[in-house]
């Protein structure tokens, strides 16, 4: 019988993502939902007060979120697509697209891959993304409320991740940003599976950072609290390691530049 790290590794090398159930306490994203409702003003017991389709909230530090992204099964989990000592460990979570039901569409579900960083003379610009994820070790999508497919889970391209390191190849060490980038991962990936980002509070999806993702509108009845904030890498990722001591993720961008998968 296969190891379950061998098992997880299978799969995000295949499809991009994992989903860790219970990677976090409920009781500790039902902690974190009470702050994350503060900070929306909105009453949760009022549907009548939540006026807008998304809510945004940035970085939140308090000890609920600090504990959420740090139990143990998550830093085995890093080490084992990161690699050990390749990660630095984070305090906060952000940021929060928190999605309400809502008659008006949102505007920000078009399919993408997250940017990263600034990149020189283009302060005003969305971030960018690199061939080698500047600034970016995994994407997380942290779920501390329940998910299903009625209420707005991300959209996910299963497999997509091996796409993008074609599309990224030509903008070099500067990269481009995620807006610009959004139509030709958009195009590059359109074959794909569809994957839903459903589940309870406590669940987490790691991802690769070049995994294409959208939002949706959100037509159900309950609010959804996500967060999806950066693991950041300690050092940068390598694509041609003399050692041969590739991490998951960097194996994986070789991979989708070898044109398999």
């Amino acid at each position: 019988m296969p190891r379950m790290d061998d098992v997880l590794l299978e799969r995000f090398l295949e499809d991009g993502f994992v989903k860790i159930e219970g990677a976090f306490p409920p009781r500790v994203a039902a902690d974190c939902a009470r702050l994350l409702w503060r900070e929306t003003g909105y009453d949760a017991a009022d549907p009548g007060t939540w006026k807008d389709p998304v809510v945004w909230v940035g970085d939140m530090a308090h000890g609920p979120f600090a504990a959420s992204v740090n139990s143990p099964v998550l830093h085995g989990a890093f080490d084992l697509l990161v690699g050990a000592g390749r990660w630095q460990a984070r305090y906060s979570v952000g940021s929060f697209p928190l999605r309400f039901p809502h008659p008006t569409e949102p505007d920000d579900a078009g399919w993408h891959i997250e940017g990263s960083y600034t990149a020189e003379g283009a302060e005003h610009e969305w971030p960018y993304a690199n061939l080698r994820s500047r600034g970016r070790a995994l994407l997380m999508l942290m779920l501390y409320s329940e998910v299903t497919e009625e209420n707005a889970p991300t959209r996910i391209r299963v497999g997509s991740h091996l796409d993008v390191p074609r599309v990224l190849e030509p903008y070099g060490e500067r990269g481009a940003s995620s807006l610009a980038l959004g139509p030709e991962v958009a195009e590059a990936s359109a074959g794909r599976p569809l994957a839903y980002a459903t589940g309870r509070p406590g669940d987490v999806y790691l991802c690769h950072p070049f995994l294409v993702h959208a939002a949706q509108p959100h037509h159900g009845d309950r609010p959804r609290f996500l967060g999806q904030p950066p693991l950041l890498p300690a050092v940068p990722y390598e694509l041609d390691r003399s050692d041969g001591d590739y991490s998951a993720v960097e194996f994986a961008i070789r991979r989708g530049l070898s044109g398999e998968g």
